[in-house]
């Protein structure tokens, strides 16, 4: 299901930083937000994830670089993302609403959330 939107990709050159904003408005309810990325030929893997304790965790390859973020006047979602690489390169997506079964450890899998965005394309250059 579909039915959020992405906004904040582009290109930049390696070491620049971008800030994804995804507003979650009809899901304020939801345990858990969440952001992937889907480089070109690979599997769509989590990136970030946070809760509504602020309780937050990140994949390896980005933790140190990455910062997910709730902004709960806004209803906004936000990655900001600094230290930019290539390996960076990929369409990032926002997801919400985990199935009810779900628990932490499992917010980083893309089998938990039933919602989605179309993605932003952030294009990293060497």
């Amino acid at each position: 299901q579909v039915q959020l939107m992405e906004s904040g990709g582009g290109s930049v050159q390696a070491g620049g930083s971008l800030q994804l904003s995804c507003p979650v408005t009809e899901y304020t309810g939801s345990r858990y937000f969440a952001w992937f990325r889907q480089g070109s030929g690979k599997e769509r893997e989590g990136v970030a994830v946070i809760k509504g304790d602020g309780g937050k965790r990140y994949a390896g390859s980005v933790k140190g670089r990455f910062t997910i973020s709730l902004d709960t006047a806004s209803n906004t979602v936000y990655l900001q993302m600094d230290g930019l690489n290539p390996e960076d390169t990929a369409i990032y997506y926002c997801a919400a609403d985990p199935w009810n079964s779900v628990i932490w450890g499992e917010a980083l899998e893309q089998h938990a959330y039933r919602v989605w965005g179309r993605g932003t394309q952030v294009t990293v250059s060497s």
